[in-house]
């Protein structure tokens, strides 16, 4: 089994049109956890529940962070984290009459020992793979009307891109009181990139120039700076976000007294 290590990092942008900026991220210590929620309900709600749904995710990983080397113990825990997101962002819905279109989207991975990414969403915020040959495949599944549209058959790929209906989600964090949670295992090896971003950036740059950027960019930071920048250029009428990680083959430590 090849040992993996791997590079994260993470941008926002409120972009050219919106008044605040509603998506939220999160990194965490040990750089296995990375999370993306794109916040709804309006200027009094989008930022309160993103930022709920994060700080849910937080919360968890300090009270019980996921065994790395349990791939079943991951899933578990990534339920239990959007469970928990969905638990908060719901009752602050529920009981707070400003708020009662209060939702958002919520993209959770978690890093294995084993190669493994283990990743969790609801909504549309998506997550990609990219090989270091350019190639580009979504992880996810947008749960957005237009996507059911889509699989029936309703929609051709181009018509799905530039639908009105991909704003209008099936599922998100905080509109039920339970919700069902999609997860998508991925094998990730060296050379490989991660990428999780809101509708912010899709809504703007194709696939193909996300994978052209990603696989150029150098290192994590610069290929954040760069997606920004080029939906920036592009109008960007919505918030934007973007994690990034970067995998390589891990190398031996070995104690410089050895080396002299």
């Amino acid at each position: 089994m090849t040992l993996l290590s791997w590079q994260v990092a993470a941008a926002t942008h409120i972009g050219k049109v919106r008044k605040d900026n509603q998506d939220k991220f999160y990194i965490s210590p040990d750089r296995r956890i990375f999370v993306v929620a794109d916040g709804m309900g309006g200027e009094a709600g989008g930022a309160l529940a993103s930022r709920l749904a994060i700080e849910a995710v937080e919360n968890l990983f300090w009270q019980k962070i996921p065994d790395p080397s349990d791939g079943n113990a991951i899933q578990q825990w990534l339920v239990e984290a959007i469970s928990s997101a969905n638990g908060s962002v719901y009752a602050e819905r529920c009981n707070n009459p400003d708020v009662k279109r209060l939702g958002t989207t919520i993209v959770v991975a978690a890093q294995s020992d084993q190669g493994m990414l283990y990743i969790a969403h609801l909504g549309d915020s998506r997550a990609y793979r990219i090989s270091a040959d350019g190639s580009i495949s979504v992880l996810t599944q947008d749960h957005s009307v237009a996507f059911e549209l889509l699989l029936l058959g309703k929609l051709t790929p181009d018509q799905y891109e530039n639908s009105p209906f991909r704003n209008y989600l099936t599922r998100c964090v905080g509109h039920d009181a339970q919700v069902n949670i999609d997860q998508s295992p991925v094998t990730v090896g060296p050379g490989d990139w991660i990428l999780m971003c809101t509708d912010g950036l899709t809504g703007v740059l194709h696939e193909k120039e996300i994978a052209e950027v990603v696989t150029t960019a150098g290192s994590p930071e610069k290929a954040c700076e760069i997606l920004i920048e080029r939906t920036l250029s592009g109008g960007a009428p919505d918030n934007v976000t973007v994690v990034c990680a970067q995998y390589a083959e891990k190398t031996a430590d070995v104690p410089q007294e050895l080396l002299a």
